[in-house]
Parts: structure tokens; sequence; C-alpha cells
């Protein structure tokens, strides 16, 4: 809490599927003396798919994290199961049962459900993109049943997030962080690697994107995200990539100043 400004109430480790899972907790931080329905910002933790947890990536993130409660905007960050408990889609079933927990529950904290925004960090990018992205196609395999479907995304922040699982120089490994999410070498099972790829997903009534990506990122290459910002200009979706220069794959270089003008910008032209 030391990151967040005084004032700053947090609801945590809130069961958004009303079971015992560790892996299918929440946390919701309100922002000092909200007053009316706020924007929510749900924030999607990275770690390979395989590791990390609802706390990760906010260490970095420090003044991206204080802005966000200053600008008036609640924050929820999300835990789901890893790839070593179980493989694609799992991943995709648990961040649509928090996002409709939360929209189910708006009221209780004050969330305004037609401003909701996705920003997520390196797999949680692609997690926070393969949410924005399938959600106006209604995948049935990516929806617990009996679970909430009318919320939307307004905005989606996807830093350093995969786009297309073929690409990876270890997509003939299924031991690979890519390989354990699905089950299989992405090489060897295509038709696996498109259903949880964000590219396979993309057409012209996804919501906005801001994508943001280190020049010198040697764990998820810059190609990833310079082909999902095309994909989306093909589609004539409003989409803009962001390469940070010299940045590596994560770390306090994406917290500057100038990347936090950008995403605030971006987020209250699109959570008006």
């Amino acid at each position: 809490m030391n990151i967040f400004p005084e004032g700053t109430m947090l609801h945590g480790n809130i069961p958004y599927q009303y079971d015992t899972l560790k892996k299918h907790l929440l946390d919701i931080y309100l922002p000092p003396n909200a007053t009316g329905k706020v924007p929510l910002v749900i924030w999607v933790h990275g770690g390979g798919w395989l590791s990390n947890d609802k706390y990760a990536d906010m260490s970095y993130m420090k003044e991206t994290i204080a802005e966000i409660m200053r600008k008036g905007y609640a924050l929820a960050s999300i835990d789901y199961r890893f790839s070593t408990q179980a493989t694609f889609p799992a991943q995709m079933l648990d961040c649509n049962s928090a996002v409709s927990y939360l929209y189910e529950n708006a009221s209780k904290f004050g969330f305004d459900t037609d401003r909701f925004a996705l920003m997520g960090f390196s797999a949680g990018g692609h997690l926070a993109a393969m949410l924005g992205l399938s959600k106006n196609q209604d995948v049935k395999e990516f929806f617990m049943p009996g679970t909430s479907k009318k919320f939307a995304f307004k905005a989606v922040v996807d830093f350093y997030g995969p786009a297309d699982l073929t690409l990876f120089p270890g997509a003939v490994d299924a031991k690979s962080p890519e390989g354990l999410l699905i089950g299989a070498a992405p090489l060897n099972r295509p038709d696996l690697a498109k259903v949880a790829s964000p590219v396979s997903y993309v057409d012209e009534k996804d919501p906005p994107f801001l994508i943001i990506h280190g020049e010198k990122d040697d764990m998820v290459s810059p190609n990833q995200s310079h082909l999902l910002n095309s994909w989306l200009k093909v589609k004539g979706v409003p989409t803009e990539l962001i390469v940070v220069k010299g940045a590596p794959h994560f770390g306090a270089m994406f917290d500057a100043p100038e990347i936090r003008t950008a995403i605030f910008s971006f987020l209250e032209k699109h959570l008006k």
C-alpha cells in the first residue's frame, strides 16, 4: 500500500469465483475521496503464465499506480491460474470470471460499468489483449457457465504482450512458456496456438489499443507488438504503438513521465 496515495481504500483477496482457490482472488483499490461512479482499470500481471501474482509489475510502475488513483480511477488487480496448474483457456475463464464479478458488484464498489479498461504486462498483456479482442465474439470456451457477459471494455493498454504464439523462438518446444500455456509446442499444434493468440480475434468492433514495448526486449520480440498494431490498423481499430528506446522486457523505463502522459491521455480520451 505504500505506493498508493494516502486515503486509498483496499478491498483485498476477494474470491471472484466464490471458491477457495488461491488463484481465484482479486484486489480492489478505490481512489481517495471518490465521488460518483468511477472508471475502473483492470490490472493483469505478467510472469510467463506460470509465475508472479496480482502484486507483480506494480513495483516498477509506482508512479503510474499513484497516478491512476490521483486521476480518480479505481484499480482491480486479478490473479489467475498458472499454465502449470491448468492449460489455456483456463486463464481466460479466470480473467473473464473476475471481470464478471467486478461488473456484477459495480454498485457495491462504485464502478462505472460503461468505463472499464484493461492494463496488462507481458503474459498479462497477452491476456488483456485476448480479453479485449475476443469479447465481442462471444467465445463460449472463454466463460464459466452462469457468469455475466454483459460487460464491455472501452480501452486496452498492452505492455509488451505476446500477439502470436507461433512467432516465439521457443515455439518448437513444448516446455517453453508458450508451449506450457497450450500444452504443446505451438508449431506442432498451430490450431491450439491460433486459439490462444490475440491476432486471431482482431476485428472492426474491437476497443482502442495503446501498445507499449521495449526496443531491446529479448523475451518478447517487439515484432509481436508491431504485428498486433498492424492488424488493428488493417481493421480500422484506433491503435498506437510506443516503442521505448533502449528499454528491456520490463522495468522502471516504462514508468517514465512521457509514457505516463501517453497512458492517461489515452485513458481519458476513451473513458470519458
